[in-house]
This record gives structure tokens, sequence and C-alpha cells, in this order.
């Protein structure tokens, strides 16, 4: 029976009040995922809120709202992982957090992108924002993939067969 070992390095950098930063997390693919969301989540954003004379105010209101809830969301967790701080609060199970908060944006941003799309009314801007709106969706699919993974899959246990 062959196994197969995976093994990952990270960069820390410590300063003398023992602030840890993990540098070596943006190079992980659950960092370029988080980055890539961000990213896409940014410019949908500013493409809706540069956008004057919205064809339907309520979408595209619902559409903001959203896209900028869970940008900052996102922005929390990389900050959390980047500075290690998901150590320092033990009490909360992180993996399981963030499963449920991929769940949750994944619907949500997939919701505000059709319902954008569907009320675009041509406007290229709002196009582009829908656009970057199915791509965070993806994105964040992939993300509840991989934390899926995690956070449910098989876990081996110590004992040999």
């Amino acid at each position: 029976m062959s196994h197969t070992v995976i093994t990952t390095t990270t960069t820390t950098r410590t300063t003398g009040d023992g602030f840890s930063l993990n540098t070596g997390y943006t190079r992980t693919i659950p960092g370029l995922l988080k980055i890539g969301q961000m990213l896409a989540l940014l410019i949908a954003f500013l493409c809706v809120r540069c956008v004057r004379g919205w064809p339907s105010w309520a979408a595209f209101q619902y559409f903001e709202v959203v896209a900028l809830w869970f940008l900052i969301a996102f922005l929390i967790f990389f900050l959390m992982h980047l500075f290690r701080l998901q150590a320092k609060m033990p009490c909360i199970n992180w993996p399981l957090t963030e499963f449920f908060h991929y769940s949750v944006g994944t619907v949500l941003i997939l919701i505000a992108s059709i319902v954008a799309a569907v009320n675009s009314g041509g406007v290229s801007a709002l196009v582009a924002a829908t656009v970057f709106g199915f791509i965070a969706t993806f994105l964040m699919a992939v993300s509840l993939w991989t934390s899926y993974s995690v956070t449910c899959g098989p876990h081996q246990t110590g004992a040999s067969v």
C-alpha cells in the first residue's frame, strides 16, 4: 500500500513582541483563492458603484451590499490566516466557520449575479460587474469544495491497518 505525502513550507516572520506574519499563506491554494475572491468582488463592487443611473435600483443595491459584505468578510479571514490569529482564538472552529461562510456566500453571490445580469440593461460596467460576480462565485465554490474536504472529509486515525 503506497502513500503520498505532500509537505508545505511557509515563511513566518516574528517580531520581538511575539507577533508572527505567515507570508507563506499567500502562496498556498487557499490563500490565492481568497486573494482572487477579494479582487473579483472589489472589481465587481467598483463597477456597480461607479455607474450612474442603474436600470434597476433594488437589484444593484442588493449586489453592492452582498459584494461589499463578503469582500470585508474575506479580508477578515485572509488577515486571520496571514497573522495566525485563529490560533489565539481556539474556542472557534475556524474550518467549520469558513465552510459555512463559503456556503452562504456562494449562494448569495450567485443570486446577486443572476439578478444583476438580468437587470443590467446592456450597461457595460454592470455587465462587467456581473461577470466578476460569477468569477467570485466560481472561486467561492472551489473554496467551498476544498474547505469541505478539510472539514468533512475522511480523517485518518493513528491506528495502522
